[in-house]
């Protein structure tokens, strides 16, 4: 496979859902404030992604071969049951947005950034999705992330990054020892075509998730993904 970088994604942040989500009222002394760590940001952030197709070799109850990279997992499995590639990705707010949050001091600026990091990340992910639907024409996808689920444990980064060639090199993404990414506001995964809905959420029955997408559906594995389901 080769990686394609996405560098050049304008840093359009929004006011508006920020001061909503940090609670900043219009009238408040602190909306100066944070609309100049906004302006900061802005000035300095570059999201990226990284992403290529790549294609199928090899199917097993657990697990599939995309050229050459073993992923293990019962779940990505049949999720891919019928495609014939998918699409490896990360995604990140950028290692410039990354350095200045680590310089902060003040513990409301620090907290304040991570939520303009995460809008940055939303902005790399919406341009890859765009991207990947202009050039591949997949059709209707789901995806899936290392780590969201225990059928596709964390340690799936490795193989997954391997896919990817050399994230660090290309877009500043590094994992750590025990598998997380830096910069900390990155996300990767597999965006795979399929017709049936499918979000990690459904499988996923951990409460009061912030991130949580779709409901837990408690019948899904056994439904479609135990051994010997239909599907």
């Amino acid at each position: 496979m080769e990686p394609l970088v996405l560098a050049d994604i304008p840093a359009r942040l929004d006011m508006e859902p920020l001061a909503k989500r940090l609670h900043v009222a219009g009238s408040s002394p602190q909306m100066e404030e944070l609309q100049q760590l906004v302006h900061e940001a802005q000035a300095i952030a570059r999201p990226k992604a990284l992403s290529g197709v790549a294609y199928i070799d090899e199917r097993g109850e657990d697990y599939v071969v995309l050229d050459g990279v073993r992923l293990t997992s019962r779940v990505l499995a049949v999720n891919l049951r019928e495609a014939h590639r998918a699409f490896p990705f990360i995604a990140t707010c950028g290692t410039e947005l990354e350095a200045w949050a680590d310089a902060m001091e003040d513990p409301l600026y620090g907290f304040w950034s991570e939520a303009i990091r995460e809008q940055a990340l939303g902005l790399a992910i919406k341009a890859l999705d765009t991207f990947l639907d202009e050039r591949f024409q997949p059709g209707h996808t789901a995806r899936m992330n290392p780590g969201s689920l225990t059928d596709w444990p964390i340690r799936e980064q490795r193989p997954l990054f391997h896919l990817l060639g050399d994230p660090l090199g290309a877009i500043g993404v590094c994992l750590t020892p025990s598998l997380l990414m830096v910069p900390v506001k990155s996300v990767s995964g597999l965006r795979f075509p399929t017709e049936a809905s499918y979000e990690n959420c459904q499988l996923c029955p951990r409460a009061n998730c912030p991130g949580r997408r779709a409901p837990h559906d408690a019948g899904l594995y056994d439904e479609r993904y135990r051994p010997g389901a239909k599907g």
